[in-house]
């Protein structure tokens, strides 16, 4: 049950690290359209505002995606001297840790999105975009790693708990620890 867990948030997380992939070569593709159009004395406008869009966007979303690959950094100098146990309970602990911080930032940038829709904010600039169009996944991004921290967290529990102790640091520990300790 666990391992299947994990393994189906790791396959939508890699979903969602394409399609935010995806986004990115578009926002390259108009940041070097507009490049081109200067040149020519013509410019699209807004690649600026439009590329730092993007970023929070792909940011926001791609957080749990490094989470199911383990590409988070992490100082581990007391964990990395500890036995199977002590390493899977700092990972548990490091886990919980990040889980509460993203639940809160995630419930904290609600009220931000709740505050444009509520205002029908725009941005101050040229393009006046709607900020809620913008905010409303990067809001969702937040969520889902929260999402994704706690289903984590539960499933690295319960490995724990059956004893799956290398199983456990192959889905929480830190990167290449499962062939170093093999």
């Amino acid at each position: 049950m666990p391992e299947t867990a994990l393994a189906t948030l790791r396959r939508i997380n890699r979903v969602i690290a394409l399609l935010i992939g995806v986004l990115l070569f578009a926002c390259v593709a108009f940041v070097l359209a507009d490049i081109v159009l200067r040149q020519l004395g013509s410019s699209l406008g807004g690649t600026d505002e439009i590329s730092g869009y993007v970023m929070a966007v792909a940011t926001s979303w791609g957080m749990a995606y490094t989470l199911t690959e383990l590409g988070h950094i992490r100082i581990d100098i007391l964990r990395s001297r500890c036995a199977p146990l002590g390493r899977v309970l700092f990972d548990l602990f490091s886990l919980t840790v990040l889980a509460i911080t993203i639940s809160l930032i995630a419930i904290q940038s609600w009220p931000v999105v709740a505050r444009s829709l509520a205002n029908g904010s725009t941005a101050n600039t040229n393009l006046e975009t709607p900020l809620a169009l913008v905010q409303m996944p990067w809001f969702l991004g937040w969520a889902w790693f929260a999402i994704a921290s706690w289903i984590t967290l539960f499933a690295a529990a319960m490995l724990v708990r059956q004893g799956k102790f290398s199983e456990t640091e192959a889905a929480i520990g830190a990167f290449g620890e499962a062939e170093e300790h093999a």
